[in-house]
C-alpha cells in the first residue's frame, strides 16, 4: 500500500523519497494551485531532501497558472511574513524539529497564517479526487526570486526599544543547529547592539552540530559556550527557526513551560488579556496567569490552533511548552526570531534570566513518547478504558489533585506522546509511568 499523505498538527510530513515523494509534493501543489490563483511564495530550511521537494511543489503551482517566487532557505516566520505582506498564499518545505530524515509541506493563507484544518480537507479532497486545473502552455505560470530576511527583520525591529537594547551592549550566543536559522537571529541581534557568538551556524541539511529539535540534552555546546564566554543568555533553533528556546547566563537550560510562562506573564504586564496555549502546557503558565489579572485558553496541541484561538479571541499572547511562541502584534505565528528580540526587551528592566525564571511556580514537568503501530487505533482504546476526571480536548489528559497525565498521538510521527505533571518529582514520575503503562496495556 503507498503512503498517503494526510495533514497532521504542522502540514504534511514523511521521510523524504520514500513516503514524501517528488511526486506527492507535485500532486499537493497541484491541488493548492487548482484551489488558490495568484503570487505563491515558497521557501524551505536547509534539509538535504528540500531542494528536490521545493521543485517538484514549484512545477504544480506553474502548472496551475500561479506566478511563484523562491525565497530559497529562510526561517518559517519570515516566509510566513513576506506572505503576509506580498503573496496571495505560500508553501513551506520544512519538517521543523523531525529527524533528518524527515520533510514536509505546510501550506500559509494570505494573512501569513497556517492553513486551517478546513482549508487542509480542501487540499486534500482536490488530491483525492486528481482533477487538477491545468492552464495552457502559454498561461503556465512564471517563478522569480525574492529575499524574506530584510523585511521580516525590520518588522521584528519595529516592535523593539532598539536604543534601549543597543545601550545595554549584550552578549548572545545563537546555535540555529545548521537550520534555517543561520545568519538571520545572529544579524537581527547584531543589528540590536549585541555581541554575538555563533555555533552550528553553517546551512547544513544532515545537522552535523545537533539534531534539529533543540532539547535540552542536545544542547550541552550551547550551555557550555554561554557559561565560558560570560554571555547574558543562549538561544537555540529548531530546523526551520520558528522555535527559540533558552540557557540562562549560568549555562543552565531553562524549561520551555516555564519560558512560556516568562513571556505570557511579560505580555500581561503589559496588556491584560487572554493567554493561549494547549492542553500540554504546565500548568505554572496558568498560575502565572491567574497571579497576573489575565485569563487562561486551553487547546488542542498544534500551533495552528493556537494561532487561530488567539486571532479569535484578540489574545495578548500565546505558545507552545516546545519554545513555540506567538506574537500577535507581529503575526499569528510561531516566530523564534521575535522571541529572541523579545528577551532582549525584558532583560532592559535589569533582571537576569534566571531571576526570571526563579519567579515562575516551580512543577515537575516530564515527558515520555513510545513508537507504536497504530497510533489512531491506541489513542482510541485509551479513550475506551481511560477512568476519572477526563479531558479529550487532545487525546487523553487525566487529572488529579496533585496533578495531571496527558496521553496523546504525535501529528507527525508514528508516537505517542505522554506528559505527565506534579510539584512532586516522585509524583510526576509515578503519573508518567500510569501514561505509559496505559499505552502500553493497549498496544501490547
Amino acid at each position: 500500500m503507498s503512503w498517503r499523505p494526510t495533514f497532521g498538527t504542522n502540514g504534511v510530513r514523511g521521510i523524504a523519497n520514500e513516503e514524501l515523494t517528488p511526486e506527492i509534493a507535485l500532486k499537493l501543489c497541484l491541488s493548492l494551485g487548482t484551489l488558490h490563483g495568484g503570487d505563491i511564495a515558497i521557501g524551505r530550511d536547509t534539509r538535504v531532501s528540500g531542494e528536490m521537494l521545493k521543485n517538484a511543489a514549484v512545477s504544480g503551482l506553474l502548472a496551475t497558472g500561479n506566478k511563484v517566487i523562491d525565497l530559497g532557505i529562510a526561517p518559517s516566520s519570515a516566509i510566513q511574513y513576506y506572505v503576509k505582506h506580498n503573496a496571495d498564499a505560500g508553501v513551506i518545505v520544512t519538517a521543523s524539529h523531525n529527524p533528518k530524515e524527515y520533510n514536509g509541506l505546510k501550506f500559509i493563507d494570505d494573512a501569513g497564517m497556517e492553513f486551517s484544518r478546513d482549508g487542509e480537507k480542501e487540499v486534500e479532497k482536490v488530491y483525492n479526487k486528481g482533477e487538477f486545473k491545468r492552464v495552457k502552455w502559454s498561461r503556465t505560470g512564471e517563478l522569480t526570486a525574492a529575499d524574506a530576511v530584510p523585511g521580516y527583520k525590520e518588522g521584528i525591529i519595529k516592535l523593539i526599544d532598539v536604543e534601549n537594547i543597543r545601550g545595554k551592549k549584550f552578549k548572545v550566543v545563537v546555535d540555529p543547529g545548521n537550520g534555517a536559522g543561520c545568519g538571520v537571529t545572529s544579524s537581527l541581534l547584531r543589528e540590536l547592539g549585541c555581541e554575538v557568538i555563533e555555533i552550528n551556524a553553517e546551512p547544513d541539511g544532515t545537522f552535523p552540530g545537533r539534531p534539529p529539535e533543540p532539547t535540552a540534552d542536545v544542547l550541552g555546546g550551547l550551555m557550555a559556550t554561554v557559561k565560558k564566554s560570560g554571555a547574558d543568555f543562549g538561544v537555540a533553533h529548531d530546523g526551520d527557526a520558528d522555535r527559540a528556546v533558552f540557557v540562562d547566563e549560568r549555562g543552565k537550560f531553562v524549561s520551555e513551560d516555564v519560558l512560556l510562562a516568562i513571556f505570557a506573564k511579560s505580555a500581561l504586564e503589559r496588556k491584560k488579556g487572554i493567554i493561549v496555549t494547549p492542553v500540554s502546557s504546565s500548568s505554572c503558565v496558568a498560575d502565572v496567569v491567574e497571579r497576573e489579572g489575565g485569563k487562561i485558553v486551553w487547546t488542542p496541541v498544534g500551533s495552528i490552533h493556537v494561532a487561530r484561538k488567539m486571532l479569535e479571541l484578540d489574545a495578548v499572547f500565546g505558545g507552545e511548552g516546545n519554545g513555540g511562541l506567538i506574537f500577535p502584534e507581529h503575526q499569528y505565528c510561531r516566530d523564534g526570531g521575535v522571541a529572541a528580540a523579545k528577551m532582549l526587551k525584558m532583560l532592559c528592566a535589569g533582571k537576569t534570566l534566571s531571576q526570571l525564571a526563579d519567579e515562575i511556580p516551580r512543577y515537575y514537568h516530564i515527558k515520555e513518547k513510545l513508537r507504536v503501530e497504530d497510533k489512531n487505533d491506541v489513542m482510541q482504546k485509551v479513550k475506551n478504558i481511560a477512568r476519572g476526571k477526563v479531558d479529550t480536548t487532545d487525546g487523553v489528559k487525566l487529572w488529579y489533585d496533585d496533578g495531571w497525565v496527558l496521553v496523546r498521538a504525535s501529528g507527525t510521527e508514528p508516537i505517542i506522546r505522554i506528559f505527565a505533571e506534579s510539584k512532586s518529582q516522585k509524583r510526576s514520575k509515578e503519573l508518567l509511568q500510569e501514561g505509559v503503562e496505559l499505552v502500553k496495556r493497549v498496544s501490547g
